[in-house]
C-alpha cells in the first residue's frame, strides 16, 4: 500500500519557515547532472512519466498544481501520453465543484486539482521555478551561470536531505534536512525505498524517485522549455551568421577610403 505523506499543519510550516530566516543559515544543495541541462538537453520522455507517477502517487494527496493543464500531459517534450491515457487520469483525480455546488467528472481540459486548508503544502506547478538551490559567490549569482537556476536540484536535495532527527516545538513536529534553510521542516520524509512501482520496471529506491518527480516539475514549471532553447539555438546562429556579414560588408564598403584593392 502506497503511503501518502502529509505535511503537517499551515501553521507549523509557517513557524519553519520563518525559524529558517531567522536562522539565515542555506541548505546544501546537491548538483544533479539532469537530462534538460544545458543547451542541448531535453527532457526524458520516460523519466516525466515516473515522475508524474511520483507525484500523483505521494504528493498529489498534499500538493497541487493548479496551473497546470491536464491535457498537456498529451503533448510533445512532456511524458507525452496517449490522449486515451490522459483522458482516463483525468477522471481519475478529484472531481470538479460546480458553482450550484454540485461535482462532476474532471476532463482532460481542467487543470490538475487545488490542495487548500490544514495539513495541505505549497502548490507545486511552479515549485522548480520559484526554488533557487545555487547562489552566490557573496551575492552575484556567478555560481549560476555555471550550475543553472537549481530549481530541480533544490527539490532533490529537500526530498532526499533527512537525516532521521526530528524534535517538537510549540506542538508542531519538525524534521531534520540538511537542503532545507535553517535545517528544520515541517513535511515528513516523503519518500521510502520501493514506495511507487515504476510500470517501466525502472529502478525505485527515494534518490531515484526524487530525481524523476524534480525532474517532472521542472517540465510542470515550464513545459515549452525545450521550445524556447529551439528558438534561442537558431536566434543564435541567425545572429553570428548576420554578424559575419556585416563585417564583410563593412569591409568592402571602406575599402576604398582606406587605399584597399577591392576584389
Amino acid at each position: 500500500m502506497i503511503r501518502k505523506i502529509a505535511l503537517g499543519t499551515a501553521a507549523a510550516l509557517a513557524l519553519s519557515a520563518g525559524a529558517a530566516l531567522a536562522a539565515g543559515a542555506e541548505g546544501h544543495v546537491h548538483d544533479v547532472d539532469f537530462a534538460h541541462e544545458g543547451p542541448f538537453g531535453k527532457f526524458d520522455q520516460m523519466q516525466l512519466q515516473r515522475g508524474l507517477q511520483v507525484y500523483t502517487e505521494v504528493c498529489s494527496a498534499c500538493h497541487g498544481m493548479k496551473f497546470v493543464p491536464i491535457r498537456t500531459l498529451a503533448d510533445e517534450g512532456g511524458p507525452q501520453l496517449p490522449a486515451d491515457q490522459v483522458r482516463a487520469y483525468a477522471e481519475g483525480l478529484d472531481s470538479v465543484v460546480l458553482p450550484d455546488g454540485t461535482d462532476r467528472p474532471r476532463e482532460w481540459t481542467d487543470h490538475f486539482p487545488v490542495r487548500q486548508g490544514d495539513g495541505m503544502g505549497p502548490d507545486l506547478s511552479l515549485m522548480a521555478k520559484a526554488r533557487t538551490g545555487f547562489h552566490g559567490p557573496y551575492g552575484t549569482g556567478l555560481s549560476q551561470l555555471l550550475n543553472g537556476m537549481g530549481g530541480p536540484e533544490y527539490i532533490y536535495s529537500v526530498l532526499t536531505g533527512y537525516t532521521g532527527n526530528e524534535k517538537e516545538e510549540a506542538g508542531s513536529y519538525f524534521y531534520e534536512n540538511t537542503a532545507f534553510p535553517g535545517g528544520w521542516i515541517a513535511m515528513p520524509p516523503p519518500l521510502s525505498d520501493g514506495q511507487v512501482e515504476y510500470a517501466d520496471g525502472h529502478d525505485n529506491s527515494a534518490h531515484h524517485m526524487a530525481e524523476d518527480v524534480a525532474s517532472f516539475l521542472m517540465w510542470a514549471a515550464e513545459p515549452k522549455m525545450m521550445a524556447r532553447k529551439e528558438a534561442g539555438l537558431t536566434a543564435v546562429i541567425f545572429l553570428t551568421v548576420l554578424s559575419v556579414l556585416l563585417y564583410l560588408t563593412n569591409k568592402r564598403l571602406w575599402a576604398g577610403i582606406k587605399g584597399k584593392k577591392v576584389a
